[in-house]
């Protein structure tokens, strides 16, 4: 039995070495990231059992992803390898610290062709978690397919569903993104949002008002990521929970949410209260910014315990 079962598209990252116009760069480092499998590897690092379901091509950078997702303990016994089309893959342009643009070549990618055909509904059914995120419903018809085939199966055997919206405007128009984001949102447990997305799916500015109003719409529990501010909760009797963020020197800020998504499960199955999850979630979002990858500053659970401090985490 996994903790948490995901799924999605992961990618070959590369990151030039110094910052500046990718025009420029001549040296990268080579990094694998997704949404998905960062929140697997997250957890995993912290003791818990996972698996990422994903596609990727039948080439070097498919035995990449793949070698290094299973390298940090995550299931891969449910990858599709695709002979017919490539792993994506991702440039970062670091500018300066603070300000990073993401560049994508994933258009008809192994990653985009994953279809219902590809779960098998028993991996699902044993999970006591499905994380989904929007990113995966906007890459392709087939993708979207398999999200909801996903969704009916963890609905039907009673697998909480966690679902962040990880909103990608460049994959899809607004109105689509809002329409498909809050129908997979009703159908979720938990829901794990941006500020901006809560924004976005709401109409409302207030962090607060905004989560109230997506748990009105189905989810017993709603987060609200707030970056540098921490994050708030909406827990299933209505309280609200707060938690500042980790004061760190930031490297580099894309994969944090993941990070805080990973924290965040962790307390939950180990059933922490909703601020204690919080204070784990933000723990691992401010630890993954300090360096420039999306998973490598995750830490251990032997990692985290200097920054628990005075809160007596019990596992229940």
């Amino acid at each position: 039995m996994l903790d948490v079962v995901t799924l999605g598209e992961s990618m070959v990252q590369l990151t030039p070495t110094r910052t500046g116009l990718l025009r420029y760069a001549s040296h990268f480092e080579r990094f694998v990231a997704g949404a998905e499998s960062n929140v697997a590897i997250g957890l995993s690092r912290l003791g818990h059992r996972t698996g990422w379901i994903g596609r990727v091509g039948a080439d070097e950078l498919g035995a990449c992803v793949v070698a290094s997702i299973r390298g940090e303990g995550v299931d891969v016994s449910q990858v599709v390898y695709d002979e017919e089309a490539p792993t994506g893959v991702y440039f970062k342009e670091r500018r300066h610290p603070g300000l990073t643009r993401v560049y994508y070549y994933r258009a008809g990618s192994a990653g985009s062709r994953l279809a219902p055909s590809n779960l098998d509904a028993a991996y699902i059914r044993e999970a006591r978690y499905l994380h989904l995120t929007g990113i995966t419903p906007a890459l392709s018809t087939s993708c979207r397919e398999t999200v909801w085939r996903a969704i009916r199966i963890a609905n039907e055997a009673q697998v909480p569903i966690s679902f962040d919206p990880n909103l990608r405007r460049r994959l899809w128009a607004e109105e689509e993104a809002r329409s498909v984001l809050l129908e997979m949102l009703a159908c979720a447990h938990l829901v794990l949002a941006s500020v901006e997305e809560a924004v976005f799916l709401t109409g409302e500015d207030d962090p607060e008002a905004a989560a109230r109003i997506l748990q009105d719409m189905g989810p017993g529990q709603v987060v609200v990521r707030l970056g540098a501010d921490g994050a708030l909760a909406i827990g299933e009797s209505g309280a609200l929970e707060y938690k500042p963020a980790l004061a760190v020197d930031v490297v580099e800020a894309v994969g944090a949410g993941d990070a805080f998504n990973a924290g965040f499960l962790a307390g939950q199955l180990r059933r922490w209260d909703l601020a204690q999850s919080l204070h784990l979630g933000n723990i691992l979002g401010g630890l993954a910014t300090t360096v420039p990858g999306d998973v490598e500053g995750l830490p251990t659970w032997a990692e985290v315990q200097p920054y628990l401090g005075g809160d007596e985490m019990v596992d229940r």
